[in-house]
């Protein structure tokens, strides 16, 4: 078929999962060069984890899955977004934990159903505990020993809270964690921000066969449908 606003041929098979995306994933093989220069980073560069990824990058047709696909669809914003988060998920000053913990307070805020699965799994990889992952998705503050993944926590929860930061928590996440690295988790909770709202919008969902988390009872706080 042919995408009526881009006029690119889109996959006419229907999406995998138990909801419809609103954009149709794009098989590799219909691809414009530009396209599949953004495929090709994705796909190509330090996301790749060899044998045994903690989620799946692409379906057994080869199209991208979670918030890649989007990018596909307007390859002059969608490089750049995909090398931003290449940055910084391997190029910032973070841990690998404190990275994830920043990034599943983002998605258990959001309710993003499909960020919460992707980086679930990238937390465990990372050490996170159940009782840590657990708390994280029902928004109660993880026991943390160490003392700047409390600071990576407390700021970012005021952050996707308030979209702020309190002057006594900016002094203790500066003096704590430096100012690079608040430039960096800043810049992070916006990032994963954005690519949740695309998934919100877009409705796309867990892979198929993979359950969607169990979100807290009370309404979902970023007032939308959860269909992330």
């Amino acid at each position: 078929m042919i995408d009526p606003v881009s006029g690119e041929h889109v996959n006419d098979r229907p999406a995998r999962g138990p909801s419809t995306t609103r954009l149709p994933l794009l098989l590799p093989g219909s691809l414009s060069d530009e396209q599949l220069t953004v495929y090709e980073a994705v796909t190509g560069g330090p996301r790749d984890s060899g044998r045994n990824p903690p989620f799946e990058l692409v379906d057994e047709s080869g199209r991208l899955l979670g918030p890649f696909n989007a990018m596909l669809y307007s390859p002059s914003v969608g490089l750049p977004l995909q090398d931003l988060g290449a940055a910084l998920r391997f190029r910032t000053a973070f841990t690998k934990r404190e990275r994830e913990i920043a990034t599943l307070v983002v998605a258990a805020h959001l309710r993003s159903d499909f960020e919460w699965y992707a980086h679930e799994r990238l937390g465990r990889r990372a050490g996170l505990s159940d009782g840590e992952t657990d708390a994280l998705r029902v928004g109660r503050a993880p026991m943390l020993a160490d003392v700047r993944e409390r600071v990576v926590y407390e700021a970012t929860r005021q952050l996707v809270a308030e979209d702020d930061l309190a002057d006594a928590v900016f002094t203790e996440a500066a003096t704590t964690l430096g100012r690079a690295a608040l430039v960096e988790l800043v810049t992070l909770v916006g990032y994963y921000r954005t690519l949740a709202l695309q998934l919100r919008v877009f409705r796309v969902g867990v892979p198929d066969g993979e359950p969607a988390p169990e979100w807290p009872a009370g309404g979902d706080p970023s007032g939308g449908t959860g269909h992330e």
